[in-house]
């Protein structure tokens, strides 16, 4: 028996020592996290190679061709209308000095808060036919019917486009902002100095420079525009998302709806690819020798006042609009009257399901970033990359991949159970809110890698091998080295995670149990009923809530640029 274990001792210990002396237990759970995370994406492939020949006909030439065209019209005007306003009031708010200046750089982030759902349910409140603004139009002009006069319809692609564009170009403004608040100034000076004006400026030498971080920005504004579905249904758009609900649940054809969902894999792979060109061999770092950056310089008067509107639309058509429009409705009705034991029951549910998801998101998280810091191999850098697959990821699709899963280890479950008990169980995740727990992690989970990998990075190896050297285990580096730096960014990744489980309302809406709510479903069965102010109070704590991780983000950036400016200051007094 010795000589037999002695053998398997040393190839554990062979296999510590090139993993640097990570506890195999953690990289069996990075493994694990990383066949979860792909699970889904295999069935659904699965599943789309089991469909019924005879109906893809139907299905490629009625259903794919108009999705195809509505997503790629979509996708390409959000790009368009949404990059063009979060790189130019990027630019305005970072370069130039102009009135409300220093208020519209807190303020432009703050339609992350409100999601894409909720803002085209009040945009067609406000600007349909029937909602007040055309109606004081009728009223005004003496017009008798729609007949009489000309006004857009919200209830369109373009309407989807603006609603989409307005709500998620803060993706753009926030990478945008960044990047031009750490260029240096010695480029821009010379150009200035050869009689390079403003805009040329901005065009060739600021724009160029931030590529790698737009890149990334509006690869996250398409990527949320495709993952929608409540904006998309409600404005009468028939996306690739919405052909996916609707041929799943509607024909019940779930095999034509995996098909739809592998034709959006592949735009969303098309689209990481994109990013990763964008940022290829482009990087860019501000000198350390002298960090000195950009002095925002004045404006001419006209100039001024036309860059204040430019930077106010979008905060009045984001954020102040919906955040008015619900505190209009919450205040007409009675408060007491909407707070009833159902509210509070789906209150309940979704601050459970979230907080669940928070926790399984941060745990996992914490053993994916910390074995694959303490192993730096090629396994644990492949297997962290794996599990950020998840929020690309589009809520339906994930839900529809995770039926097989879910199907399967309940099987398992059940058979299990029979075996000791003799009983039939049923359905345990698919029966219940743990499947959505389950796909809240999976699609939240790079959040959570990606806050604590960034907060990791800031930490010097040096702590770690001087505990090695002090002979302290993986296990005391962590606990002891590693988790007590990580505090703030343990809270920043907490509530972005929290926040985004509330508002999820795509993988929800296809795996909850029956009689099953939460916020962001309330929302949505209200709307489709026609009774979107019934479901204005869950909309408004939906939004307030989202409010908290935004200012977070804005209070850190602002917090970093005056670090950089003090720092800039300082160095341009020593020299």
């Amino acid at each position: 028996m010795s000589t037999l274990a002695l053998p398997s001792r040393l190839s554990i210990t062979a296999i510590r020592r090139a993993c640097n002396g990570a506890p195999l237990w953690s990289l069996a759970v990075v493994f694990l996290v990383a066949c979860i995370v792909l699970a889904p994406l295999a069935s659904l492939v699965s599943i789309a190679m089991r469909g019924d020949p005879a109906q893809l006909p139907g299905l490629v030439s009625d259903v794919l061709p108009s999705a195809l065209f509505d997503t790629s019209l979509l996708l390409a005007g959000v790009a368009i209308l949404a990059g063009s306003i979060g790189i130019g009031t990027a630019w305005l708010v970072t370069a130039h000095r102009f009135p409300g200046r220093d208020a519209l750089a807190w303020l432009l982030p703050l339609p992350l808060a409100v999601p894409t759902y909720i803002t085209a349910y009040i945009y067609v409140e406000i600007f349909d036919a029937a909602g007040p603004l055309q109606m004081g139009l009728r009223g005004l002009m003496g017009w008798k019917s729609r007949a009489d006069y000309w006004f857009p319809e919200i209830r369109s692609l373009y309407g989807c486009i603006l609603v989409m564009s307005f709500v998620l170009y803060p993706y753009v403004y926030i990478a945008a902002r960044t990047m031009f608040l750490t260029q240096g100034a010695n480029m821009i000076e010379v150009a200035r100095t050869l009689g390079a004006g403003r805009f040329r400026l901005f065009s060739v030498i600021a724009v160029p420079l931030a590529r790698p971080a737009l890149a990334v920005g509006l690869s996250l504004a398409l990527l949320e525009a495709l993952n929608d579905i409540g904006a998309a249904e409600y404005l009468g758009v028939r996306t690739l998302t919405v052909s996916v609900f609707t041929t799943w649940l509607n024909r019940n054809n779930l095999a034509g709806a995996a098909q739809i969902a592998c034709v959006m894999l592949a735009i969303v792979i098309l689209l990481i690819m994109l990013e990763r060109r964008g940022r290829r061999d482009r990087r860019y770092s501000l000198s350390t020798r002298r960090p000195r950056v950009t002095q925002p310089v004045n404006l001419p008067p006209a100039g001024r006042w036309a860059a204040t509107l430019f930077c106010t639309v979008p905060v009045i058509m984001g954020f102040a609009l919906p955040l008015g429009f619900l505190l209009r409705e919450v205040s007409r009705r009675d408060l007491s009257s909407q707070i009833d034991s159902a509210f509070l029951d789906h209150l309940l549910t979704t601050l459970g399901l979230s907080v669940t998801a928070t926790v399984t998101a941060i745990v996992l998280g914490i053993v994916v970033v910390t074995a694959s810091r303490l192993a730096r191999t090629r396994f644990t850098r492949t297997a962290q990359g794996i599990t950020g697959v998840g929020y690309a990821v589009p809520g339906t699709v994930l839900a529809l991949g995770l039926l097989t899963p879910l199907v399967t280890v309940d099987n398992w479950i059940g058979s299990f159970w029979r075996f000791l008990t003799g009983e039939h169980l049923g359905l345990i995740l698919l029966g219940s809110v743990a499947g959505i727990v389950i796909a809240y992690t999976i699609r939240f989970l790079p959040i959570a890698t990606g806050s604590l990998s960034a907060g990791l990075e800031r930490i010097s190896s040096n702590l770690e091998d001087a505990g090695r050297i002090l002979g302290a285990r993986p296990r005391e580096l962590v606990l002891h080295v590693q988790l007590p730096l990580l505090r703030p960014a343990l809270a920043s990744a907490a509530l972005l995670v929290f926040v985004d489980c509330i508002k999820e309302l795509s993988a929800t809406l296809l795996l909850r149990p029956l009689n099953t709510e939460t916020l962001a479903t309330l929302v949505y069965g209200n709307a489709s009923r026609g009774a979107f102010e019934d479901g204005s109070f869950a909309a408004l704590v939906i939004v307030l809530v989202g409010l908290l991780p935004v200012i977070q983000l804005v209070r850190s950036a602002e917090a970093r640029r005056l670090a950089k400016a003090s720092s800039s200051s300082v160095h341009s007094a020593s020299g």
